[in-house]
């Protein structure tokens, strides 16, 4: 049995994580600004209030952690603000580089000293977040903070290889859950989840750094 830490995890990807993780027996300590129904039916450490953005939250973490060791730090809270070019909003976009690049960054960085050896980390970014796959333009301050993500997700492979820690860079595929408004065109939570857990599962020190579809394809950056 592993201790998996997710981020974000009272609905969406994060509380499917959480639900399926538990199911095989793993040990689950989900945060969250605030739990749901659902997440608390699961029954597993729920730690509410926690804002990755909120240096003063994530020292609340830490000292409720205590001694606690962390085997997977899945960093799963983000954002979507869909800005088009007609529709610019600097403010937007800012605060996405905050919640979806900078703050992972800072958190993954704050709880370092709580990880296990040989720890992984898994970074949820986006395809939206490939320069090469991108066809269909738009999407401004969620396509950049997800650039940003997975070359943060690129240097921690680099930087934390000597403590013996891996790194992975996933997308999700197409979910639909509130954040994509329960699109008709995406998969459900539990199937993406599945290609999540099994990509963390065949994370090593060899393939750290990747960026991964859920489904195991490599994605170009």
């Amino acid at each position: 049995m592993s201790t998996y830490l997710i981020t974000g995890a009272n609905r969406g990807i994060g509380l499917e994580l959480a639900r399926q993780l538990r199911d095989r027996g793993e040990e689950v300590i989900a945060t969250c600004r605030s739990t749901s129904s659902e997440l608390n039916s699961l029954s597993i450490r729920v730690e509410t209030g926690i804002d990755i953005t909120s240096g003063e939250s994530v020292i609340k973490l830490r000292k409720n952690l205590n001694d606690i060791k962390v085997d997977v730090l899945i960093q799963n809270a983000g954002i979507a603000e869909f800005n088009s070019l007609s529709n610019l909003d600097p403010q937007s976009i800012v605060h996405q580089f905050e919640v979806n690049a900078l703050s992972p960054l800072c958190f993954v960085q704050s709880m370092i000293s709580h990880l296990s050896h040989s720890a992984k980390i898994a970074l949820i970014s986006s395809r939206m977040g490939s320069i090469e796959d991108n066809s269909s333009g738009g999407s401004y301050g969620y396509r950049m903070s997800k650039v940003a993500l997975c070359m943060a997700g690129k240097s921690l492979s680099v930087d934390l290889k000597s403590r013996d820690i891996a790194v992975a860079i996933l997308h999700p595929g197409l979910v639909s859950t509130r954040m994509t408004g329960f699109t008709s065109n995406g998969i459900q939570p539990n199937e993406s989840v599945k290609g999540l857990i099994q990509r963390i599962d065949e994370l090593t020190l060899d393939n750290s750094g990747t960026f991964w579809h859920a489904n195991g394809d490599i994605l170009p950056w």
